[in-house]
């Protein structure tokens, strides 16, 4: 590498860190001043939206409801201001229930200091047809999930009837991102398990393992083997150990693109309240506020 490739990659590098520590700090002031929400998994899985938005998913902010995009799901809803903060820093543009485009932006910076509050957009969680950018309702844990392996079926079945040799109009994947609560419902396993059936090769699964619930950790109600229950699925199962390695998740994602004949799952292994120096892995950082002297020292560390 020459010295100004070097520099280059430094800027790129930079930039990168830039964006994702933005995704962060939006998410814990957002939370703070709602003075309710959840800051610890939007800290955790920042590094791992912006590679999906930014490097693997094909989606045109100006253009929301292109119909061959593909589709987000963010199964674990609570952690809603992950989508506020990517649909705003990603201007993507809002529609109407008519699907008519209105020329301002789907989720605004007023919209993010106003999260939870009536009548802003950046909600508790994400409601189809209320943001632009939402493609499903979710919030009880499960839902996403199961919801996102019949887009994949609907894909599967416009492709069939529409597609034309060497013509694919749709050939969009589905990207959905769920948590240890979506584990645990039957909801998620009975769709997992048609999803292998029906070899949706469309469909992947982001599964943040971070070990953390509400009531602490996930010792105390769930222990069985995950990996091993998707295998015994048929799914196509991948890991990555380090949620904070954009170049190891962009690779998994690449897998699942030219993985065929299977759904795909990747166990992303991350670290809730990631940066903050007294609340990262803790339940704490799960369910309320940081506070104003621990998001000062959260965001000196970033």
């Amino acid at each position: 590498m020459s010295p100004i490739q070097g520099v280059q990659a430094a800027a790129e590098t930079d930039l990168d860190q830039l964006c994702i520590n933005t995704i962060r700090t939006l998410s814990i002031d957002a939370v703070q001043q709602a003075k309710s929400g959840h800051p610890g998994t939007p800290m955790a899985l920042a590094p791992l939206v912006y590679t999906l938005w930014n490097r693997t998913m094909r989606f045109d902010p100006k253009h929301p409801i292109w119909p061959n995009r593909d589709r987000f799901v963010l199964s674990n809803g609570h952690a809603s201001m992950l989508l506020w903060s990517v649909l705003h820093l990603s201007g993507t543009q809002a529609v109407n229930s008519e699907y008519e485009h209105l020329g301002q932006p789907s989720v605004t910076l007023d919209d993010i200091r106003r999260f939870r509050q009536l009548d802003s957009k950046a909600a508790g969680h994400p409601e189809y047809h209320w943001v632009s950018g939402v493609e499903t309702t979710t919030g009880p844990l499960g839902q996403g999930v199961a919801t996102s392996v019949g887009m994949a079926i609907g894909e599967k079945w416009l492709a069939a009837h529409f597609n034309r040799p060497g013509f694919p109009i749709f050939d969009y994947n589905i990207y959905a991102v769920c948590g240890d609560g979506c584990m645990m419902e039957g909801v998620a396993s009975e769709a997992a398990s048609l999803a292998a059936h029906l070899g949706l090769d469309n469909l992947c699964w982001i599964y943040d393992n971070n070990q953390i619930t509400i009531e602490g950790n996930t010792r105390i109600t769930f222990t069985e083997d995950v990996a091993a229950r998707f295998l015994g699925y048929g799914w196509n199962v991948l890991r990555v150990g380090d949620a904070n390695d954009l170049e190891r998740i962009e690779h998994a994602l690449d897998v699942f693109r030219k993985t065929t004949g299977r759904p795909t799952f990747i166990i992303l292994d991350s670290h809730i309240g990631y940066g903050s120096p007294n609340k990262q892995d803790t339940p704490e950082a799960h369910g309320e506020p940081l506070g104003e002297e621990e998001i000062r020292l959260t965001k000196r560390r970033y």
